[in-house]
């Protein structure tokens, strides 16, 4: 049986992802890794199980320690970044984001720089002021320092904010930071994401207000 039940939340920022919860990037991102996974004679099936939420620089590392992570991070992610077809934005996610003041929120993703700025920029969603990308950090997803370090870029108390992902590590890496999670069921099936606080479809059952003190989110959740 299904349903539906509303849920009040305050909380000074919120902190996205990227891929997944404002982009569904998914059949760019299958594609060139296991065009990548090929090139290197590796089981695409094993590329796929671990590469969603996690840096490029660290499968690279983890499945092919012989070669040089960094200029084949920036050979994928530049592939990536070109790869348009089939990506789209979330339902809800240009309505969601436009409303929220720039203060509070930021975007928290494991891809780099490069690649998140040409996603936001090709499906004009607004640029944060804080962007925390691979480049930004030295432990990715699920270690907590992505989400400890757009909370500070944002000046913003940790416990206070909200996160929202679609991938098991994000959600991990939220909590890790003390952070509640909501997690759409864009790219993983509900099973997957039971450690979330909150599942949702998409950014369409998220509204948030302005208040005094923060936001005021009104969540749909579906069970």
């Amino acid at each position: 049986m299904s349903g539906e039940t509303t849920i009040h939340w305050q909380c000074s920022a919120i902190l996205f992802d990227l891929d997944g919860v404002l982009v569904d990037s998914t059949p760019a991102v299958a594609r060139q890794w296991r065009l990548w996974a090929k090139e290197n004679q590796i089981p695409p099936k094993t590329v796929l199980e671990i590469a969603h939420g996690r840096r490029t620089v660290e499968v690279v590392r983890l499945l092919a320690p012989h070669l040089d992570a960094e200029s084949e991070t920036l050979k994928i992610e530049k592939r990536e970044a070109e790869d348009t077809e089939g990506v789209t934005l979330i339902k809800g996610a240009l309505e969601l984001t436009s409303r929220l003041p720039p203060e509070r929120w930021a975007v928290v993703t494991s891809g780099t720089y490069y690649l998140a700025s040409s996603r936001l920029q090709r499906h004009a969603l607004p640029m944060p002021r804080a962007l925390i990308s691979a480049d930004d950090v030295r432990n990715g997803k699920p270690h907590p320092e992505p989400y400890l370090k757009g909370a500070q870029r944002l000046g913003m108390a940790p416990e206070k904010c909200l996160v929202v992902e679609d991938a098991p590590a994000g959600i991990q890496s939220a909590h890790a930071a003390g952070m509640r999670a909501i997690a759409l069921t864009t790219t993983y099936p509900r099973s997957a994401l039971a450690d979330a606080d909150v599942i949702v479809r998409d950014l369409t059952q998220v509204r948030a207000n302005s208040t005094a003190d923060g936001l005021e989110l009104v969540i749909v959740e579906s069970f």
